[in-house]
């Protein structure tokens, strides 16, 4: 057997040359359950807008579920968090509250917010009572913006 084709026959029992490693595994979420079908997005901006200045509101859409203010724990419902050129944090921990993860806890659908210029992406995650991403996550697509 060729030094090469021994090698590729090596490598082929490895798990991660099989792909065994690139498997999803399932997410860790909050105590809390979604709602079946529901959905969050973004209103606006659309994805791919050029921005003029660096105010502008952020209108946030859902469905099949409720909004309700942080503390409040009612079934199917919860709050918006945007997160801004960041990725999804942990499932299964509070959503941090800083400059990349908003927090709407008092029930806001719309903000207006400021970036400086460039590109930025946006993502909404929906919180429970206590700001835990629901179980499954609610989020939506990230979404692309420059501003100028």
């Amino acid at each position: 057997m060729h030094r090469r084709t021994m090698l590729v026959a090596i490598a082929a029992t490895l798990p991660w040359a099989t792909g065994a490693m690139l498997l999803p595994r399932p997410a860790l979420a909050g105590p809390t359950p979604s709602p079946t079908g529901a959905e969050v997005y973004i209103i606006w901006p659309y994805d791919g807008s050029v921005i003029t200045g660096g105010k502008f509101w952020v209108r946030m859409g859902l469905r099949n579920m409720g909004i309700c203010p942080k503390g409040v724990d009612r079934p199917n419902t919860g709050h918006h968090h945007l997160l801004i050129d960041t990725d999804l944090p942990p499932m299964d921990q509070p959503i941090p509250s800083d400059r990349n993860h908003l927090h709407f806890g008092a029930g806001e659908t719309e903000a207006r917010i400021e970036l400086p210029p460039g590109k930025h992406t946006l993502q909404l995650l929906m919180g429970d009572f206590n700001h835990v991403p629901h179980n499954p996550p609610v989020y939506s697509q990230k979404i692309t913006i420059t501003v100028k």
